[in-house]
């Protein structure tokens, strides 16, 4: 049987989402629990898509093929007593077998949090300590740019190589609260490192180091900038997948 999994977690302590040799990652932690329960049987599930080292999820789904007889309340609770504490499932849902959860997703909810106060601590690996004054008005203008369909190559790694750069942004937003700002990019889609580039662009623009004009010239030109870094990962957290109906 399928089974749609939702779940969250802390990537703090993992290399990225992503099964990788000598590196403890998430999709590791999670076909380890999958294979024991189901009897041993080399099992693994499918992401909606990757996460990089650092990066958190506060709703990554996934679907996985069980072979043992289990319902989805007792898939759930075995989950969760087989994980790490940094790894939480939060439901678990049956599927039809044709349900995919990385080509049936419709749209992504990404948020950046960034501090621009003080240093913080205790939230040094969930919110950048950027501790540095930005000019939001001007942040805000920019990030307007994102939004509608675009190719996005200059807003990867230059190493990426894949055949379609194009992703549209329906939402792109930026909410001040005291010192912490939290960009929202709602899309049907996202390449690698594409929030973290953007978010790194918007940063310039707000200490006043490039022109607003600069992000429709960067997205045209399809070229990476080098006026600009990749903000940091801790930042960054999946916030929501959405499917094309509700999956039942």
């Amino acid at each position: 049987m399928r089974y749609l999994i939702k779940f969250s977690y802390d990537g703090t302590n993992f290399h990225g989402f992503e099964s990788q040799p000598n590196y403890r990652t998430i999709e590791d932690e999670l076909n380890k629990a999958l294979a024991y329960i189901n009897n041993g049987i080399d099992t693994k599930l499918v992401a909606s898509g990757r996460t990089d080292k650092g990066v958190h999820a506060l709703g990554q789904i996934a679907h996985v093929d069980i072979t043992v007889s289990i319902t989805k309340e007792k898939l759930k609770r075995a989950l969760n007593s087989l994980l790490p504490n940094d790894i939480h499932v939060i439901e678990v849902k049956s599927v039809a077998n044709d349900f995919h959860a990385r080509y049936m997703a419709k749209e992504k909810i990404y948020q950046y949090k960034l501090n621009m106060g003080e240093y913080n601590p205790i939230q040094r690996n969930y919110v950048y300590q950027f501790s540095h004054e930005l000019d939001v008005l001007k942040m805000n203008k920019a990030i307007k740019y994102f939004i509608g369909k675009h190719d996005f190559r200059a807003f990867t790694e230059t190493k990426e190589k894949r055949n379609n750069y194009e992703r549209e942004i329906i939402e792109a937003t930026i909410e001040e609260d005291s010192d912490i700002l939290t960009f929202t990019f709602r899309g049907t889609g996202f390449i690698k490192y594409q929030v973290r580039n953007m978010v790194g662009l918007l940063i310039q623009i707000g200490l006043g180091k490039m022109d607003i004009e600069m992000v429709p010239k960067i997205i045209e030109g399809k070229t990476r900038s080098v006026g600009y870094r990749t903000a940091h990962p801790e930042g960054l957290y999946l916030v929501k997948v959405i499917y094309k109906k509700d999956v039942k």
